[in-house]
């Protein structure tokens, strides 16, 4: 019976979670499995993926043919790793301290890469978080200023001209006045020339008659 270790689809929809299994090949991909060999989620950051690595190896040894994936997903976890050295214990290239040995290194090292992924992402998201409240203090700022000179009164320029402008209106009146007040002289002299004028005519006409009178 040909088996394949695959992956069986569970979890809500656009949350999808899965078992990696051991099933037939000629079984439906979310039908019968003949054992279940661990978990995979991709929702998280690096994904999660728990993994029985013995079992697993073990079903390789017996012929079981990972699809493209569930192979991606025991490289990770170091199954394709132990089945490799296992299978140069078996030629006698290795003894099974180094096979042990070896894979232990190889895990080691694998919890380092991880770690340092998991360290570069939780500052990534530190920094992305900081760009973020910066830019909302930003932001706050600007409406608060905004606001500000919303609520203030006039200029001090606009202050200073309309105090000017009150400055210069009483002067402007004076002047006004003055002008009037020269206007009125000047129509009094010569109103009192026309006067005056009048005055000599009829003087001449009174001494012109008397002097006809002593004829």
């Amino acid at each position: 019976m040909p088996v394949k270790i695959r992956l069986q689809r569970h979890g809500k929809k656009g949350k999808p979670f899965y078992w990696v299994v051991a099933a037939d090949s000629r079984s439906k991909r979310d039908g019968k499995f003949l054992e279940k060999l661990g978990t995979y989620n991709p929702n998280t950051n690096p994904a999660t993926i728990d993994l029985n690595v013995d079992n697993s190896v073990q079903w390789l040894q017996n012929g079981a043919q990972p699809t493209d994936t569930a192979r991606a997903i025991l490289s990770y976890k170091g199954v394709m790793m132990k089945h490799h050295l296992l299978g140069g214990l078996r030629k006698g290239a290795l003894t099974e301290e180094q096979v042990e040995e070896k894979f232990a290194a190889w895990l080691e090292e694998k919890a380092g890469r991880i770690a340092a992924k998991v360290g570069g992402l939780d500052k990534a998201k530190a920094e992305a978080k900081a760009a973020a409240l910066k830019a909302e203090k930003e932001v706050s700022e600007k409406r608060a200023l905004a606001a500000a000179e919303a609520e203030l009164p006039e200029t001090p320029e606009a202050d200073e001209a309309t105090a000017e402008d009150a400055a210069e209106t009483p002067e402007a009146a004076v002047e006004a006045v003055e002008t009037a007040t020269e206007e009125v002289a000047e129509e009094t002299a010569v109103a009192e020339e026309a006067v005056a004028d009048a005055a000599e005519g009829t003087e001449e006409k009174e001494e012109a008659a008397a002097a006809s009178e002593e004829e």
